[in-house]
Formats: structure tokens, sequence, C-alpha cells
């Protein structure tokens, strides 16, 4: 399933558009969306209407999902990973992270069968080891995104209710919480339908805690081993097409979304420089500002991108793992 469409929150920054007082009240869909939680959820229309009295207009979150998309508002190109978590220094803090948490991750990986490696990638790329989780306050960003036009104004205000569910059930005032732009929370940046479904206390302190770098261990680590993640196996390979000033590859279509025969890749000229045992791969380009890496990837690295839905994204995860490797 898929849990994330969002690039992490350490590739953007809340820009000079703070959010402004607004009567969301006034709309007649905010007041059937309170009926509708008055009846249905049994929330008392008193706090329904004093929450979103409060809830401000977003103008900045707004803008990433309204017109026509924009590569860099809601997604990151390659270069901007590679200077953001893929950079010495967040290298450098992905060991410490496995190192400080070696206990957390030995025994996530034993239960679920999974590659620690990976899990400290994940952590690395989403929140960098829990530094930076979000500024945007929650409410305001995921109320403009359900009660304004926008290419995902469904699924936002799915996960407004889901919000005010998340609030009742662990006891947090809704109107407090940060997270990013898009809604989603903690050091694994979670929208509230994925917390409520895929939170855990993996800590044993008695709570579910989106916050808490153990918590988020075992999160990842589970939703891994439910997507078939298999230890036996790479998530992608380097190939002989390799970084030279200007070269671009144009013969196939290069996706993680489809695989392609291994037979038809070497037609192409493309050949794995490691060990790669597969019959088919998910043809995989990063581009990069003078030329395009090509590596080939298994159904291990279609498990990365099912949290977020993007070759730059698996493959930043992929290489954080690789470097602990070392």
């Amino acid at each position: 399933m898929l849990l994330m469409t969002f690039v992490p929150m350490i590739l953007f920054c809340n820009d000079d558009r703070p959010p402004v007082s607004y009567d969301f009240l006034a709309k007649k869909e905010v007041q059937d969306f309170i009926s509708m939680m008055v009846h249905k959820y049994h929330f008392k229309r008193s706090y329904m209407v004093s929450v979103l009295k409060g809830a401000k207009l977003d103008r900045d979150t707004l803008a990433r999902y309204t017109g026509r998309y924009k590569v860099g508002t809601t997604n990151g190109p390659w270069e901007r990973y590679k200077a953001h978590v893929l950079d010495s220094v967040t290298l450098k803090k992905a060991k410490k992270f496995k190192k400080k948490y070696y206990k957390t991750l030995y025994r996530a990986s034993k239960t679920y069968h999974v590659d620690m490696d990976y899990i400290v990638g994940f952590i690395g790329v989403e929140s960098k080891y829990g530094e930076y989780t979000g500024d945007y306050n929650i409410l305001d960003a995921l109320t403009t995104l359900a009660f304004h036009q926008n290419r995902m104004k469904k699924f936002f205000k799915n996960e407004l209710k889901n919000l005010f569910l998340m609030g009742r059930e662990y006891g947090y005032d809704i109107s407090r919480i940060e997270g990013s732009f898009a809604g989603a929370m903690g050091c694994v940046q979670q929208v509230p339908s994925v917390f409520r479904k895929y939170g855990m206390d993996f800590n044993h302190d008695g709570k579910k805690d989106p916050w808490d770098l153990e918590d988020c261990i075992g999160i990842i680590a589970r939703f891994m081993h439910n997507n078939g993640w298999k230890n036996d196996r790479p998530a992608a390979v380097p190939t002989n097409f390799k970084g030279k000033k200007g070269k671009r590859f144009r013969v196939l279509r290069c996706t993680h979304k489809k695989k392609c025969s291994i037979q038809t890749i070497k037609k192409a000229g493309i050949y794995p420089t490691k060990r790669f045992t597969e019959s088919t791969a998910y043809l995989l380009k990063t581009r990069n500002a003078t030329h395009d890496d090509i590596y080939l990837g298994t159904s291990n690295f279609r498990i990365l991108t099912r949290y977020n839905n993007a070759t730059t994204y698996g493959m930043a995860i992929h290489l954080i793992a690789q470097s602990l490797k070392k």
C-alpha cells in the first residue's frame, strides 16, 4: 500500500507567506463536513466549530497543489536529493544513528526479516533522523487543502477527517500539531490516516508516537515486511552506463513502475556491474546536472517507492543504505 506520495520535508522550507485568518465556517462545504463528523463519528458540534473557527488559510501549502504541477513544489529533483540527503554530513549522521539505535534496529530487522540499513535510509530521507519533521501547522494545511480547489482535494479532506479521529483516539490537541505542508507528521512523515493504521509502540512505552525514533524504526520495518521485502536480493545494482559529462540515456524508457526483461535491457547496451540473477528488472535513471546514471532495480526497490512514488526517493534510500555497508 502506498503510504506517502510527497517528497520528504527536509527538501523544503516554509516560504514567506504565513497562514492568514480565514472564515472557513462561512463555507457550506465546511458546515456539511461538520455535520458528517457529528452524525457519523459522534463529535460534538461545538468542538468541531471551535477547532475549525481557529484554522487559518495556508497560502503556501495551497500554492503547491493548485495550477499546473511544477517539479520542486511537491516533488524534488535528483540534484536536490544529493545536496540535502546524500551529502557527507547526512551520511555521517546515518552511521551515528545506526550505532546509537543498533539494538532497536537489530530487533526490528530480526522481527520483520528486513535489512536494517534500509530502515536507516528511510528515516534519513524522511527527516534526517528526526531533525526535520516540519514546521507547518497541520490543521491549517489540511483545512486549507480540504476546502479549496486543488488537484488532491478529496485526499486532503479524508486526511482532515482522520486528523480529528487521531486527535480523539490519542489525546492530541490537533490545533497545535506541526508537520509537513501535506499534513504528514513525525520522523517518517505519516499523514493522519497512515498513522492511525500503521503507527506502533515499538519501544513499549505505552503510546504510539510518530515523533519517537524507536517507534519509527518499527513502523518502517513493518512496512517493508508487509510489502514483501526479501533479504536475499538486492534493491538495485549499478550498471556500465556511468557518469560521463553530457552522457544521457534515451534508448529505453526508465521507470520504477514497470519491469523490462534483462534480455531487452542488455540489447540496449546496459549490463549490471554486480551479480544480478533476476530475469526482469526496473530500469532506473537518476538525472544529474551533467549526466545520467542507470541502475537495475528489483522488487525490493519497488517497495521503497511504495512509501513515496518516485525513483529519486527510492534511490536516495538505497544509496544511504549502501554507504552503511562500506
